[in-house]
């Protein structure tokens, strides 16, 4: 037992040392401090253990440092490194981006790179856009012209972005918005689609006299229209829109006017038949009217006779005055 004791003890003091080799190594990277050593980056190698402790990647920080000191920015401090990345930020691409920038001969303080990637814009990638413009295609923007006919254009807007203004700026969606707004307009205002399809370049002119890039995070160079397509006679749709609907309230105003003289019908019907109602009960009472009069003396009965012989001849005169199928006409009769 003492034996095999004795014999395993080295191993283990072996893996101990292995041990606390790497713990040191990783809190205190000698490797990585001989490496900035000899790329002139003056850093000790306590800042590089209180990295570790403060939970900041010495490597990152470094290799940072060493890049902008080759790219011969040596304002950049480790402590403004180490509170970008505290921060959420991105060194690698600020530094990439100031690098860039520096040799584009491009305007860009450490402060301002620092707050674009802040704002979560990709700063290493604005810095290139500035250098080579990019060049964004617009959907197809549908306008009418005066005469009615329906063009459906598509334009490239070749921009750069501006440095100054990604910090609150408006993105590509707003330029695009006003780009194809600008289009609507400019076709709008066109008396004739024809005249928009023999100079389209009017539109681009138009639409950069505008200032659309105004308040956005880029700077618009050029708009050029790609293509030109006729789509639809929107005149005449609304036209005949238009004469479909006149129509209907026409037909509308119609049976108004035929439902107001239905009624009006059976009003008169309806006093038509009230008057017959009078006139029948005035009959009615005809007959008690006589029978006061003959008792009263006031009717005699020669009176009545004369009076039925009256009512039997204006009876007769009109049965004669009535014409009937048999009354021969006054054609001439062929012989």
């Amino acid at each position: 037992m003492m034996d095999t004791a004795f014999s395993t003890f080295p191993f283990i003091v072996a893996g101990a040392i292995v041990l606390l080799l790497i713990i040191f190594f990783y809190y205190v990277p000698f490797l990585l401090w001989i490496s900035a050593k000899v790329s002139g980056v003056n850093i000790s190698l306590l800042q590089l253990f209180l990295m570790r402790i403060r939970k900041v990647p010495p490597y990152i920080i470094t290799q940072a440092m060493i890049e902008a000191h080759k790219a011969g920015l040596k304002t950049l401090t480790r402590d403004e490194l180490e509170a970008h990345y505290l921060a959420g930020g991105h060194v690698e691409k600020v530094v990439h981006a100031l690098v860039s920038a520096s040799k584009a001969n491009i305007e860009l303080t450490f402060q301002m790179a620092t707050a674009i990637d802040l704002a979560g814009r990709d700063v290493f990638e604005a810095v290139q856009m500035s250098v080579n413009p990019k060049v964004i295609n617009t959907p197809p923007v549908t306008a009418v012209a005066k005469d009615g006919i329906q063009l459906i254009a598509k334009a490239r807007v070749t921009v750069r972005a501006n440095i100054k203004q990604l910090v609150g700026g408006a993105g590509e969606e707003t330029v695009l918005a006003r780009v194809g707004e600008g289009i609507v307009s400019s076709i709008g205002s066109s008396e004739s689609h024809k005249s928009v399809l023999e100079n389209p370049d009017s539109i681009s002119k138009l639409v950069l006299r505008k200032g659309l890039d105004a308040g956005t995070a880029f700077e618009i160079l050029s708009i050029d229209i790609a293509d030109i397509d006729i789509g639809k006679n929107i005149g005449a749709y609304l036209l005949m829109d238009q004469a479909q609907a006149d129509k209907n309230i026409a037909q509308a105003k119609a049976e108004e006017r035929r439902a107001m003289a239905v009624a009006l019908e059976q009003e008169m019907k309806a006093k038509a038949q009230e008057a017959r109602a009078k006139v029948i009960e005035a009959e009615a009472e005809v007959p008690k009217a006589m029978a006061d009069a003959f008792r009263s003396g006031n009717l005699g009965v020669m009176d009545y006779y004369r009076m039925k012989n009256i009512e039997a001849d204006t009876t007769m005169r009109e049965a004669i005055a009535k014409p009937t199928a048999s009354t021969p006409s006054n054609k001439p009769l062929k012989e």
